[in-house]
């Protein structure tokens, strides 16, 4: 007999638990669902906001390629500005499909091509695909692929708002910050994205996330919504500005804005619909060549290295991406069994040549040699965190402190039985950070950046051979250094002979001189 009213007093606690719960969440939901609605009221009301089939946006603007500038400071790595001149988003909103189209020239001569770069992105549903040039669709199964793709469609006031109104959204953290009012925002199956309103207006003001950004690890990101113009009863931006962390990334003005017009067929082309994942990626080449007595050219993708034998350390040269460092180092652990990689020299910032340094830390450099410029960038990418996406030295701690050399106008790392000559290039138009390598032993010169023979990456009408731009350049900085070279071995291209560089910039200056 007290079995069942002990357990109708339980179902009777749980009954109430239950309700008080449920009170509980919508009196914390409701400050969250205000912001939302106050949101959707001011951009012209729920009900239109959700009878909304497609939006189409285009327009154009400027773009900037982070890391890859000319100095390693805020304004430096925001820098190497692109035009885009086509910028297109089309949304099916009803059936969860979206497509990214954007085309931009290079306003640098060093990245400019004779015809715009045009990328084309697409989601459907959880399907992730890209679309290339010659129209072949191939679908993306990086790890983070399907979240970046729903912020990519979420970076829209509509889209966000009509989000955050279905009811399966997670409405959380209402707050006041200035002159915004901000929510969480989280759409089913993630991810979540901060709605930024203003105050007064009620108008989205941006939209926050946070993500893994390339070489700064755990960041924020933002677009921020300006000028808002009428259509057809909806107020829409026709400005978008986006930063990566604390670095400008767009600035785009949109020319046209139509709703529940023809935004075309957006479903995942069938072969992304029926591609299977693929295995994984096959082991990295490392192809070694000794240039010299304790000097090997570490080569096999687009990015090489060198590594260099001390007494009693190796020391490499260039430190470009976590894969392809790790490679290079189980390389160089192959060639020299019995002596640590304790040094890393690192020729400039950019990201390309800056993206495994975290990993060579990871696996026991202690010693950083870089022009004095870069020094507050490099210590700045080893403290921050990274665990949205944990890389090498999140994964493998290195217990001991890193000390940085630095260099200012020239420096020469040596001991008994090696010497490398490090010196600043001097007025560079592509890094103001750059180093040139220089083994007077082996009367090698090592480069990055500025030579890039039979580099096929860097052919164009300009450039017939491969040669990039600032060849006069090196040639002036290698005539300054009064440098004796046998052998160039740059980061990009392949080894050869300096008789071969020298018809190189002969080729470019006659160029030059034949341009109207």
């Amino acid at each position: 007999m007290t079995k069942a009213p002990h357990g109708y007093v339980l179902a009777g606690v749980a009954i109430v638990s239950g309700l008080w719960l449920a009170q509980t969440v919508v009196r914390a939901q409701a400050p969250a669902q205000q912001v939302v609605n106050d949101a959707a009221a001011a951009l012209g009301g729920r009900d239109r906001i959700q009878a909304i089939r497609t939006l189409l946006v285009e327009g154009q603007g400027k773009d900037f390629s982070f890391g890859q500038g000319a100095r390693p400071d805020e304004m430096g790595m925001q820098s190497d500005p692109w035009k885009v001149t086509g910028y297109k988003r089309a949304y099916d909103l009803t059936a969860n499909r979206s497509r990214f189209e954007q085309a931009r020239v290079s306003l640098d001569a060093f990245y400019a091509g004779p015809e715009a770069a045009k990328s084309v992105q697409g989601i459907d549903g959880n399907m992730v695909y890209d679309i290339g040039e010659s129209g072949t669709a191939t679908r993306v199964w990086a790890p983070q692929a399907v979240a970046t793709r729903r912020v990519e469609a979420l970076r829209h006031p509509l889209t966000i708002v009509r989000a955050a109104l279905d009811p399966a959204a997670t409405l959380t953290n209402a707050r006041t910050q200035g002159s915004e009012r901000l929510v969480d925002v989280t759409v089913p199956g993630g991810p979540t994205l901060t709605l930024a309103i203003d105050s007064t207006t009620k108008l989205p003001t941006r939209v926050v996330w946070t993500t893994d950004v390339a070489l700064y690890g755990d960041g924020q990101m933002e677009t921020r919504f300006l000028d808002y113009r009428a259509v057809e009863g909806i107020q829409l931006p026709t400005r978008f500005t986006s930063k990566a962390d604390k670095f400008l990334a767009a600035d785009i003005r949109i020319r046209r804005q139509a709703l529940n017009g023809d935004v075309g067929n957006l479903a995942a082309p069938a072969n992304v619909a029926s591609a299977t994942r693929p295995g994984p990626p096959p082991p990295i080449a490392v192809t070694v060549e000794e240039v010299g007595k304790g000097v090997w050219y570490l080569t096999g993708q687009t990015h090489h290295s060198l590594l260099v034998e001390f007494s009693d350390h190796l020391t490499l040269v260039e430190a470009p991406s976590e894969a392809r460092t790790l490679a290079v180092i189980a390389k160089a652990r192959e060639l020299r069994p019995n002596k640590p990689l304790t040094t890393l020299v690192v020729t400039h910032h950019h990201g390309d040549h800056t993206g495994g340094v975290r990993a060579a830390v990871s696996e026991g450099v202690t010693t950083i040699v870089a022009q004095e410029g870069i020094i507050a960038f490099l210590q700045e990418i080893l403290r921050r965190p990274h665990t949205i996406a944990p890389d090498a030295l999140a994964r493998k701690p290195q217990p001991k402190p890193v000390s940085f050399v630095k260099v200012d106008d020239e420096f020469v790392v040596k001991d008994s039985t090696m010497a490398i000559n490090l010196y600043h290039v001097l007025d560079s138009a592509h890094a103001d950070t750059n180093l040139l390598v220089y083994f007077p032993a082996a009367r090698v010169l090592s480069d990055a950046d500025l030579y890039f023979p039979d580099d096929t990456r860097t052919v164009n009408d300009m450039d017939p051979q491969g040669h990039a731009t600032f060849i006069h350049s090196l040639l002036l900085n290698i005539n300054h250094r009064k440098l004796q070279i046998d052998k160039m071995a740059p980061i990009h291209g392949k080894l050869v002979p300096y008789a071969r560089f020298q018809e190189a910039t002969l080729i470019m200056a006659s160029m030059l001189s034949s341009l109207p």
